[in-house]
């Protein structure tokens, strides 16, 4: 952020009326300052400041938006090169190429075939969100049989402008990103995205005409723009990636935008496409565009994602709640456990395992594992009694019994006097003796 936080505070309007969450306007000064919080937080922020300091804590890369409902996704809004430096915020979209020469019936079982992508981690749905349509004289009919046939969001690629322009009239209210907008085009498809409210996507001779394109979008009146920089070979599309996010963070505004990629026309394979995709997923691609989905492809892309746009100076984690394994019962026991993704993991799949039906409670422990949890007081015998009658198990059962980990045996005492008349069991340490456990639990 260019400005300070004591340089904020000076534009504020100084009454600590705590409206923003923070207990002074000093707080939330900082808290603007370090990205921790947001300007619209303050509600009496004068219209000048509020310019200025839009314009100071604007992200040096641009977020926008593209689709909507279930598959919208938000790329851009990026501050620094490296994650450990802070975090990636936007994971990349995932886009398969669709042509519009494609009969509307393959269309329909194409799309159909990418619903059925969708893979549950980490109480997470990971599936691909993104369509390109590209084409020309049936662009407008083949955009309409994807959203006809799934929720997925929608990407035009047609250098047809009359084609784009009824395209975008199909695909009312779904937001679709519009290009590719050309030193030939760059008018006319600024037009089409005023009028429609929709992201444009540039598509560049080379890094240096990417300036010229965005200065002439920008100069139209659109802000929300994504970049292709024409690259059309592994080395060229990597390097000017890197370039691109560069010059963004160093401040150059020409530059200041999210990045499309394809891997679809650098090779026809699909597995180099893969390859490629996860080498741009890792270095700024805000999408990238492969010739098809398959199971094979998609869901290694999907855990390199979740793994790179997850706050490296945070856990993984998984919220809080109850999580029924194997269709349990009023009669199935009932197992609690913190809220680190691994335990969950371990532990949810040797419950599966066991094929006994379970109700397993998971506690927020700010992610952390059973012992580090309790040694810090996140998993102590009060919190999770509390815990319990929180979440309401009682409403799903009908017996008293719940079972804790055996890390966490020192607990029982304090959870039982938080539960009268709950029996307390202690678990095994270790979860691969959990299926032998359960299939012996009388509860």
């Amino acid at each position: 952020m260019a400005l300070t936080g004591i340089q904020i505070f000076k534009m504020l309007p100084g009454t600590n009326c705590k409206k923003c969450g923070s207990a002074t306007c000093l707080a939330f000064a900082m808290n603007l300052a370090s990205g921790k919080a947001e300007l619209d937080s303050c509600p009496d922020v004068s219209p000048e400041s509020r310019e200025k300091l839009s314009v100071a804590s604007a992200p040096p890369i641009r977020p926008l938006i593209i689709g909507s409902g279930a598959t919208v996704v938000k790329i851009g809004g990026e501050t620094v090169l490296f994650r450990h430096e802070k975090t990636f915020f936007n994971p990349t979209g995932l886009a398969a190429l669709i042509n519009d020469s494609e009969s509307d019936a393959d269309i329909a079982t194409k799309v159909a075939r990418y619903q059925k992508l969708q893979y549950l981690r980490v109480g997470l749905n990971l599936r691909p969100e993104l369509v390109v349509v590209k084409g020309g004289p049936r662009l407008a009919e083949a955009a309409k049989a994807v959203v006809t046939n799934s929720d997925l969001s929608v990407i035009l690629y047609s250098e047809d402008v009359e084609a784009l322009k009824k395209a975008v009239a199909v695909l009312g209210g779904k937001n679709p990103l519009v290009g590719p907008a050309t030193v030939a085009n760059v008018d006319a498809v600024a037009t089409i995205a005023k009028e429609a409210k929709v992201p444009v996507w540039l598509r560049a001779a080379n890094i240096d005409e990417v300036a010229i394109l965005t200065k002439k979008l920008t100069e139209a009146g659109v802000k929300d723009i994504v970049i292709d920089s024409g690259a059309r070979t592994i080395k060229e599309v990597f390097t000017d990636s890197v370039a691109i996010r560069r010059a963004a963070l160093s401040g150059n505004r020409d530059y200041g935008f999210p990045t499309i990629a394809f891997p679809v026309e650098i090779t026809p394979n699909l597995a180099m496409q893969t390859a490629i995709s996860a080498a741009l997923i890792a270095k700024y691609a805000g999408v990238v565009v492969l010739g098809d989905f398959d199971g094979a492809s998609i869901f290694p892309l999907l855990l390199e994602r979740l793994n790179i746009f997850t706050d490296p100076q945070r856990p993984m984690t998984v919220v809080q709640g109850i999580y029924p394994i194997n269709n349990p019962d009023a009669n199935s026991p009932v197992l609690v456990t913190t809220n680190f993704s691994l335990t969950y993991f371990i532990v949810s799949s040797e419950v599966e395992a066991s094929r006994v039906p379970s109700w397993l409670l998971i506690k927020d422990s700010e992610g952390l594992s059973v012992m580090t949890a309790w040694a810090a007081g996140k998993f102590s015998g009060d919190d999770v009694g509390q815990f319990v009658k929180k979440i309401a198990i009682e409403e799903k059962i009908q017996h008293k019994t719940i079972v804790i980990p055996g890390y966490a045996a020192a607990i029982s005492g304090d959870m039982e006097e938080e539960l009268p008349g709950w029996k307390v069991q202690t678990g095994p340490r270790e979860a691969a003796h959990l299926s032998k456990f359960l299939k012996e639990l009388k509860v």
